[in-house]
């Protein structure tokens, strides 16, 4: 299967399938003829669809790497990273392919923004490389602006044994309209911190947890991800900001607000290099995360992460 145009090495497929039956002959096809291309064959899709395209492959399911979206890919803002990027660099000099489904029934409202601009971005992140990434939406489950939305991140779209060209393709249009601004509760704990209490707000965002019930491992997420986020602020956002953190349900969220302005979509979203001296405190964040919001507009930044409790 060849899905990329006007001699783009790199191709960025949706498959749109009703029910199992369909979901197994649009992907083990798809990962049978890489194999038998030579190809470095990878699948990240959640739990119950592992079982079906490794039954679907037999014995060939023993030269795939299998992965479980909902836990690999459970932040968004980790899969390019964790999963793609690190599977097609581990695999220099040959040609990849992956199936990869970030966005399934169940994903929620809060999830959503954030794995649509995933897969906006997908396309300037392997844009120029030897690499197929299908991504398989479950047309009968998903409601129908989810499934616009894909047409709008993909090239093109297969449905059955169509491979149809986009019209509404347009992955800067969409990474713009998920950069929605991050509405804060008014009773929210804050503080504002500049370069001399960094100490203090990383105290702050501690105390504020463990009074919320976060504890163990999970505080020591916070911690770290307190830590990178308000050091950028000084170092890259103005000198200054404001972290606030409330709870919302079985999470906590905690934000850092800043005067700086993201340029770079992929800022975080690129595995940082050995001999790199730093740039990792997004990506870090993005690690640790259950999920990860930025808002960027001309007056600042917001990130927000969530952490399950």
């Amino acid at each position: 299967m060849s899905t990329a145009t006007r001699g783009e090495p790199f191709a960025h497929p949706a498959l749109f399938y009703r029910g199992e039956e369909q979901y197994t002959a649009g992907t083990v096809p798809f990962l049978r003829a890489g194999l038998a291309a030579g190809e470095a064959v990878a699948v990240a899709v959640p739990g119950p669809r592992l079982e079906l395209i490794r039954t679907g492959l037999g014995s060939g399911a023993a030269e795939v790497r299998f992965l479980d979206m909902t836990e690999v890919g459970r932040n968004p803002g980790r899969i390019i990273p964790g999963v793609l990027r690190a599977f097609a660099d581990a695999h220099a000099g040959r040609r990849v392919r992956i199936i990869g489904e970030p966005i399934w029934p169940g994903r929620t409202a809060v999830e959503y923004p954030a794995c649509v601009q995933h897969e906006a971005l997908i396309n300037t992140a392997f844009g120029g490389r030897e690499v197929t990434i299908l991504c398989p939406y479950d047309a009968d489950g998903l409601a129908p602006d989810v499934l616009a939305d894909a047409r709008a991140t993909h090239p093109v779209v297969i449905v059955g044994d169509r491979h149809l060209p986009s019209g509404t393709y347009d992955p800067q249009r969409v990474l713009a309209r998920y950069n929605e601004p991050l509405r804060c509760p008014p009773g929210a704990a804050h503080f504002a911190f500049d370069a001399e209490t960094l100490p203090k707000t990383r105290y702050f965002a501690v105390q504020e947890a463990e009074r919320l019930g976060l504890a163990g491992v999970r505080l020591q997420d916070l911690t770290l991800a307190v830590a990178e986020l308000t050091t950028n602020s000084v170092l890259h956002g103005g000198g200054s900001g404001t972290l606030r953190i409330w709870a919302e349900g079985e999470q906590i969220l905690c934000e850092v607000q800043d005067h700086g302005r993201f340029t770079d979509p992929l800022a975080g979203r690129r595995p940082a290099a050995r001999e790199q001296p730093g740039g990792r405190g997004l990506l870090l964040v993005h690690y640790v995360a259950d999920l990860v919001r930025v808002h960027t507009a001309p007056d600042g930044t917001t990130i927000r992460f969530h952490l399950a409790r």
